[in-house]
């Protein structure tokens, strides 16, 4: 029985509200900006030279393509074809050993045991059911591997972004995906797993050569759940989205030259499955 027969249709209809966000305008722009604090992350979490490492919601490959570059065999999976259309792209063009194939990280279509080491990286955090993503993430997971994770906080610049957004347009009917970014929820998750657990806060770092308001721009246009936000809103819900927007990436650029710098705050977890 494939995942949309397990399903009911109020979860179907989740997960295809889901998939249109994150197919919406172009997340792998947005991406980019947070390569090199990705390619940071996978230095303090270091690819195994001939490992087998799967990329649980892997967007277009910011992590899936360095991993294969540094010698592993890596899959990669996402919901968004689109997004996977174009990590296949640079992976042949660069003759890497990296497979990516549309898929969800709450039924992952791979033997148990089948992976050293799995990564998301701000990926897995928005299934809309953490319990069968734990499920998943440590039956794939040969043990003594390492499954990573890399989830924004609550407190920190990313989690009062989603906040806004949620203020103006109400988020799907799921739990929240920053409560992937606390200590304590996590250790409930994974609670009836053997599985030692390790947590790391650190910073990824958000900049671009233009003002707070173009940021916006830039996102309205790219960012999947802001595309989707603005396009449930009225001209007068726009522009009172549009405003708080602006407003708090003002509040935390570190810029003073006419660009925008800020900072979001992860929770980085390492579950080492016994």
């Amino acid at each position: 029985m494939d995942i949309a027969e397990q399903l009911s249709i109020e979860e179907q209809g989740l997960k295809q509200q889901l998939h249109d966000t994150w197919c919406a305008g172009n997340y792998s722009s947005v991406a980019r900006t947070l390569e090199p604090s990705a390619l940071q992350f996978l230095a303090r979490h270091p690819v195994r030279a001939g490992a087998m490492v799967l990329d649980v919601a892997c967007g277009s490959g910011q992590v899936a393509l360095p991993a294969a570059r540094a010698g592993a065999k890596v899959w990669g999976i996402d919901i968004a074809g689109n997004l996977i259309e174009e990590a296949r792209g640079h992976a042949e063009q660069e003759g890497l050993a990296a497979r990516f194939e549309v898929g969800d990280a709450e039924s992952l279509p791979y033997g148990d045991n089948s992976f050293d080491q799995i990564y998301s990286v701000i990926g897995a955090m928005f299934a809309p059911r953490p319990e069968r993503v734990v499920a998943e993430l440590t039956r794939v997971c040969r043990p003594g591997g390492e499954i990573v994770m890399a989830n924004w906080t609550p407190e920190g610049f990313v989690g009062h972004f989603f906040k806004t957004v949620a203020r103006h347009v109400p988020p799907p009917p799921m739990p929240s995906p920053l409560m992937w970014g606390t200590e304590s929820r996590v250790r409930e998750r994974f609670a009836e797993r053997p599985v030692d657990l390790h947590f790391d806060r650190q910073l990824f770092e958000f900049r671009y050569p233009y003002t707070p308001e173009e940021v916006v721009g830039f996102y309205r246009q790219n960012f999947g759940p802001v595309v989707r936000a603005f396009a449930a809103l009225d001209a007068a819900g726009q522009a009172a989205l549009h405003a708080d927007l602006v407003q708090l990436w003002r509040d935390y650029n570190l810029a003073d030259d006419g660009t925008t710098h800020t900072q979001g705050e992860v929770l980085e977890i390492v579950a080492v499955p016994q």
